[in-house]
């Protein structure tokens, strides 16, 4: 009969006991990506940047104390900017009317930033309610809904908001905003549907439809959180697009009306300047391209980041 080996128990008397490592719990793709964005220079540059911008648009007056519409022509020839001493109204200098550049450069980063924030947030919310009901339930709701977008898609952007703007005797800023909503909705929706398409065959969508869930629990709670990645990406990517679009229309003569202070109108009346005092336009145009600059990187570390196949 073979012999049985017994092993010694070599647990110390009096010993703690030691418990066993625990696996890693699996991170999901948001906590994911948020590890990889803290890790991204891309993204820490474009945060601080985007962060500066908010503060000036909500707290002007922590960056400059003078009124921007506030004109004297007797500065009109102090044009010239001096880097001295950054806290003085003036270091930028004046423009041809008297009014200080730094001080309406800060000013116009609220009415900026706003019209890319406002239309950027009814342009998704819009675009991911066509989309994600073109995407769900397919049939003559897809067909309706896909042809509407390719009406609006095949009109040039800026064209079609200057002939809606040129529609309007006064144009306030939600005029601008609204125009822009009104035409830049179709890429979100494209983008939605085609999530919603493939994330509503996924085996936890059959399932929670087999259990008897509502169609509105299914999209809220399944379909959208999952198909949001994409849809994110795109909407944070067009943010700088629609603040550039407001620029171009307030330079054409075509946007946010005096006496808003923008961007795009400072550009246009110093063109003429460009030779005598070319820091009237080139300063705004400086700051509208960082702008734009800081929303495309943020939108492009948040894609690497949300999509598996880049990270």
């Amino acid at each position: 009969m073979p012999e049985t080996l017994t092993v010694k128990d070599t647990t110390v008397p009096g010993a703690p006991e030691v418990a066993p490592e625990k696996a890693d719990k699996a991170r999901s793709l948001w906590t994911d990506a948020w590890y990889d964005l803290r890790r991204n220079p891309l993204f820490v540059i474009s945060a601080v940047l985007i962060v500066l911008l908010l503060a000036m648009a909500v707290a002007p007056g922590l960056f400059t104390g003078t009124d921007p519409r506030k004109a004297d022509l007797a500065n009109r020839y102090l044009q010239k900017p001096h880097f001295g001493n950054v806290f003085q109204a003036d270091w930028l200098g004046y423009d041809v009317q008297g009014r200080s550049v730094w001080a309406r450069m800060v000013y116009g980063t609220r009415n900026s930033l706003s019209v890319g924030i406002c239309v950027t947030l009814l342009v998704t919310f819009f675009g991911s309610l066509v989309g994600t009901l073109a995407g769900y339930f397919g049939g003559w709701v897809d067909a309706i809904l896909s042809r509407l977008t390719d009406i609006f898609f095949g009109v040039p952007f800026l064209l079609g908001a200057m002939v809606i703007l040129t529609s309007f005797a006064e144009r306030k800023l939600y005029v601008v905003i609204l125009s822009l909503a009104f035409l830049g909705w179709t890429q979100i929706a494209r983008v939605s549907r085609g999530a919603v398409i493939s994330v509503k065959e996924a085996d936890y969508v059959t399932a929670a439809r087999a259990l008897g869930a509502s169609t509105s629990r299914i999209l809220l709670r399944h379909i959208l959180p999952n198909a949001a990645a994409p849809v994110i990406v795109v909407a944070t990517i067009a943010l700088g697009g629609y603040i550039a679009a407001e620029a171009t229309l307030s330079y054409l003569g075509l946007g946010i009306a005096e006496p808003t202070v923008s961007w795009g109108m400072d550009v246009s009346a110093a063109k003429d300047q460009l030779r005598t005092a070319p820091h009237t336009l080139l300063m705004p145009s400086i700051l509208v391209s960082i702008t734009v600059l800081a929303f495309l990187m943020f939108g492009d570390a948040v894609r690497n980041a949300l999509d598996p196949k880049m990270r």
